[in-house]
């Protein structure tokens, strides 16, 4: 986990912005109505709290920046030591300290005017007194501006930088530029690392991270060093050598043996050699990159003599701590090409396993490990006599043992995984045991829900035979219907003109038979009722209703008065008599309406009482409803009584809006603002 989230820190504003916000929140957070006639004790409270807030606010907004900074005494020494090679470390203290000094000087003004103030005569002389406060501490804010500008800039670069964990297992890539190092880290993980064919490409610190052993590890990337003094080497450089000098890790120093970075391996071992002194307790591991275009057995006896030497140097470097336990000196020198890919993961997996074993040894000498082991008892069984009790495996089997044949060792799926990458790169391929018909269907890619319906539920493994069964049915249908209505052309001649017409309207009517039947098999019973006026055949008649029912031996007159009552209309009149022909009732316009039937349909209209309790109001009956009318009339009688606005009065919440009614108008600018 990184300690130090340098992300977050809050956004510095100029010395101008810095006053703005301050006098801005002053006058709204206080107090701006003052007058003359006020009591003086009072005038002198509304100036110095005037006063007061503004030197809060001053003291709050520079404490969060004070704060929020880090400080390099404090801190990580790889922090430090990099924020003095990129900041300098004497500006940056300086600009903190200046800010501290206004905090500092902001609150000795705010003393001494309102000790002033409570000594104030008038509004005048209070008045002033807190505009002198205010304008004295805006200046002092104006002088520290170029502080606060260099700490925005500070704070915009230390956001842009990587979050590195100084403590968590790491692997160091460092050497000479354009030797392979940013292609190999975006080999190993998934950073994306600009790759290009000249030197000092990488002008920062990258990081990434990787899988091994189930362990995140995080691999950074430095920039590439010159062979020059210390004091020679720029800003660039020195990122490198502070991660060199305090991460512990372990180290990859890359050389390239085919010599196209621009720098013979002369040069790349003197450079090791110089940095030596930063490997010392470290896994130290000299890769050889780029061998997809030279070999190292194809190197000169010279170039290949330097290399051995820097790999016996890399042997030294990783005793140390873990002297006793480290793995021999042939995994000290590696070989690999990201263009081929050949030996990447080798170098990844020795480089991890070797710091693992560097950190386990370090915590067995460590003086923890004994308050652990204090805590732990190992219970060891006793013999509870001197007799052998070997394994038991029945004859069969071990006949079945000897009669087999030797077969090869069984491929693990971590050995595939460690072969390929590791965790968090190789992926288990799952559908390598799927049993199907066809090997070949394994990698096809099948959804498994499709327009949020399982596909699984659709799959039928006998579609394409009761497809050709539905396809062989249908043409035996056709062929029947062709056989029951064509005629040959001899016998449709030998028919008369008479019989030809009743035979094409037998098959017109049984063809719209065929055709009906099918629309009602289609929409069941979910067809609407055909409305009257649309029934133009006079098909859906009360008396062919009548009729029906009566062939059914059921009585129709309780169906057909039903009916007839609700086709009954309010303005006119209708007989009860009907015409059998037309299948509806006949209509009476002559007769006159009578009193008792007038009276019937103004009743029709009435609303219903309202006394009257409706399922759903929440009374158990007439008279606890009365009740409750009653007691809401008698609580609204007084605030009637004297004119108060009730909650369905109209009201007007502002009379005098401020956007109207503030402020100065020029000539013409009198339309709403």
């Amino acid at each position: 986990m990184v300690h130090y989230n340098l992300k977050r820190i809050t956004v510095v504003p100029t010395g101008k912005d810095f006053v703005d916000i301050v006098l801005s929140r002053t006058q709204r957070q206080t107090p701006t109505v003052i007058h003359k006639s006020y009591a003086i004790n009072r005038i002198r409270q509304f100036y110095m709290r005037k006063v007061k807030y503004t030197q809060a606010t001053f003291d709050e907004k520079l404490g969060t920046i004070i704060d929020e900074f880090p400080q390099l005494d404090d801190i990580h020494p790889f922090y430090g030591d990099l924020m003095n090679v990129l900041y300098d470390r004497d500006h940056y203290k300086l600009a903190l300290g200046q800010l501290r000094t206004a905090k500092r000087l902001v609150e000795k003004i705010c003393k001494d005017y309102v000790k002033l103030l409570k000594y104030g005569d008038s509004l005048y002389r209070c008045k002033q007194l807190k505009k002198a406060a205010l304008g004295r501490m805006c200046t002092l804010m104006k002088r520290v501006g170029p502080s606060l500008a260099y700490l925005e800039q500070v704070r915009q670069h230390m956001a842009r930088l990587p979050s590195i964990d100084p403590n968590t297992r790491t692997i160091l890539i460092c050497g000479y530029p354009n030797v392979g190092k940013s292609s190999f880290i975006n080999k190993i993980t998934r950073a994306d690392v600009d790759v290009q064919p000249y030197a000092f490409t990488t002008k920062s610190l990258f990081v990434g991270h990787t899988d091994y052993k189930y362990l995140r590890w995080q691999v950074i990337d430095t920039p590439g060093i010159l062979d020059h003094p210390l004091e020679d080497r720029n800003t660039i450089e020195m990122l490198s050598i502070t991660a060199l000098a305090h991460i512990r890790a372990a180290v990859l120093f890359f050389v390239d043996v085919s010599g196209s970075c621009g720098y013979s391996i002369a040069q790349q071992a003197a450079l090791f050699n110089s940095i030596r002194p930063l490997f010392d307790n470290k896994p130290l591991l000299v890769v050889c990159s780029k061998i997809d275009l030279q070999s190292l057995e194809s190197l000169p006896e010279e170039d290949r003599q330097l290399i051995m030497e820097m790999k016996k140097e890399a042997s030294k470097c990783s005793g140390g701590i873990a002297s006793e336990m480290m793995v021999e000196d042939d995994d000290c020198l590696l070989t690999m090409s990201t263009l081929t890919e050949e030996g990447v993961i080798n170098v990844k997996n020795t480089a991890c396993e070797k710091l693992l074993q560097h950190r386990v040894e370090g915590k067995m000498k460590s003086k923890k490990l004994e308050d652990v082991r204090n805590r732990i008892h190992v219970a060891m069984p006793r013999p509870r006599d001197t007799r052998e009790r070997p394994p038991v495996i029945p004859a069969g089997v071990l006949e079945a043992r000897a009669a087999a044949a030797p077969r090869a060792p069984r491929r693990l799926e971590k050995d595939l995984e460690n072969e390929n990458g590791g965790a968090g790169v190789y992926s288990a391929n799952l559908r390598r045991r799927y049993i199907l018909a066809d090997e070949s269907w394994k990698e096809d890619v099948v959804p498994e829900i499709a327009d949020g319906h399982n596909i699984a539920d659709f799959i039928d493994t006998d579609i394409l035979k009761r497809l050709d069964e539905l396809d062989r049915e249908e043409h035996q249908r056709e062929e029947g219907e062709s056989e029951e209505e064509d005629m040959d052309d001899d016998e449709f001649r030998k028919l008369s003109p008479e019989e030809q017409e009743a035979l094409a309207a037998i098959r017109l009517a049984r063809r719209n038979i065929r055709e009906e039947h099918r629309l009602k098999k289609t929409t069941a019973d979910s067809r609407p009722m055909v409305p009257r006026k649309h029934d133009k055949d006079k098909r859906f008649t009360v008396s062919r209703m009548e009729r029906h029912l009566s062939n059914l031996g059921i009585d129709p007159s309780a169906a057909a008065a039903r009916a007839r009552s609700k086709s009954r209309g309010r303005k006119r009149d209708r007989s009860l008599g009907y015409d059998e022909e037309a299948g509806v009732e006949a209509m009476d316009v002559e007769q006159p309406k009578s009193k008792k039937l007038r009276m019937k349909s103004r009743t029709r209209s009435q609303s219903r009482a309202s006394m009257e309790v409706v399922p759903g109001e929440g009374f158990k009956d007439s008279a606890q409803k009365q009740q409750a009318l009653a007691l809401g009339k008698k609580a609204m009688k007084k605030r009637n009584k004297f004119a108060r606005k009730g909650e369905a009065d109209r009201t007007i919440v502002n009379l005098r809006p401020k956007h109207l009614f503030a402020g100065k108008r020029s000539t013409g600018k009198t339309d709403r603002r």
